[in-house]
């Protein structure tokens, strides 16, 4: 069996192939069990969450990632996501691979969200605005890069030192990239917005987003948890990696639904609806589009496939 390290993962998980592969699995479909979502009390801490998320495609691959979300953790410089990734054959069970689950988590996320951006944002996007400033933050940059000709980034944070740091990684990346203080001017100044942090209260209002602008909403995942206002919601056309994750988990729609404000049937479509043409994508110019994701199972399995069919030599299938 084969071992990735962390160093590894991020060497075999190059941006373009790693979302053509998540294209791939969306299209082409896999088998994906509802992943099971364990809350971890702890004494003088948040609490953390343990999520197991298996998913396979008969007779070819099968996989479970095993993913602690540890909030507190930035405290003792040690990074928030820690898990591990099994990859096995799909034919016999056996034990393929074990890969590092916070790097692959990272950049099956980000990759999520350039591969929904192909569909949502406008194709000459070139501001983008990051709100957090940690792992997935330094990569969401990249990635919409990747479909996107992004030549300028902004960066908050809570931490004004965090948010300099990563500024100043996108700018060793050859971005044109300052960090700012105000969420409304880096929300009104961009194209696009993305949004990685465990926020329990909205940092981009709707009031504050400009026409043909698209919000990528990656952090938050419990129910108790938004990056956005219920009036931005309302106001723009949602679509989600997958309808039953962010309907199960995600605070951003859950609460406006509570609140009487927002249906579940007002969600346009689902990543996998998007790549198979059953929906459009972008309607217009003016049109904002909202993309809020979980982390789906099928992502994994496909992040694994391509490292390790990358490290094998082949083209991922």
């Amino acid at each position: 069996m084969k071992i990735f390290n962390a160093q590894e993962v991020a060497a075999h998980l190059q941006w373009q192939p790693l979302i053509d592969s998540l294209s791939t699995i969306f299209s082409h479909g896999c088998q994906v069990p509802v992943r099971h979502h364990h809350t971890m009390e702890l004494a003088g801490q948040s609490d953390a969450t343990m999520l197991i998320m298996p998913a396979w495609i008969p007779e070819q691959y099968a996989g479970v990632k095993i993913v602690n979300v540890f909030p507190d953790n930035p405290r003792k410089s040690l990074p928030t996501i820690m898990g591990q990734y099994l990859l096995m054959d799909g034919a016999s069970g056996a034990s393929l691979a074990l890969l590092d689950g916070a790097e692959l988590t990272a950049r099956r996320t980000v990759a999520a969200s350039a591969l929904a951006s192909r569909y949502l944002s406008r194709e000459e996007s070139s501001k983008l605005f990051i709100a957090g400033s940690g792992r997935i933050a330094r990569y969401l940059g990249l990635a919409h890069a990747a479909v996107r000709p992004i030549r300028e980034i902004k960066v908050w944070s809570r931490s004004p030192e965090n948010a300099a740091a990563a500024a100043q990684h996108y700018s060793a990346a050859g971005f044109t990239a300052t960090s700012t203080d105000s969420l409304e001017q880096g929300t009104a100044w961009a194209d696009i917005i993305s949004c990685a942090t465990l926020s329990q209260e909205p940092l981009i209002r709707k009031a504050w987003v400009r026409a043909g602008s698209h919000i990528d909403l990656v952090g938050a995942f419990k129910p108790m948890m938004r990056e956005s206002d219920t009036e931005l919601i309302c106001r723009a056309s949602v679509f989600v990696d997958t309808r039953s994750g962010t309907l199960a988990e995600a605070g951003d729609l859950l609460i406006p639904i509570r609140e009487g404000r927002f249906e579940a049937g007002s969600i346009r479509a689902e990543l996998e609806e998007l790549i198979r043409g059953l929906h459009g994508g972008r309607l217009d110019r003016e049109e904002i589009t909202l993309f809020k994701s979980v982390g789906a199972a099928q992502e994994d399995l496909a992040a694994a496939i391509c490292c390790y069919e990358h490290q094998q030599g082949q083209q991922p299938s």
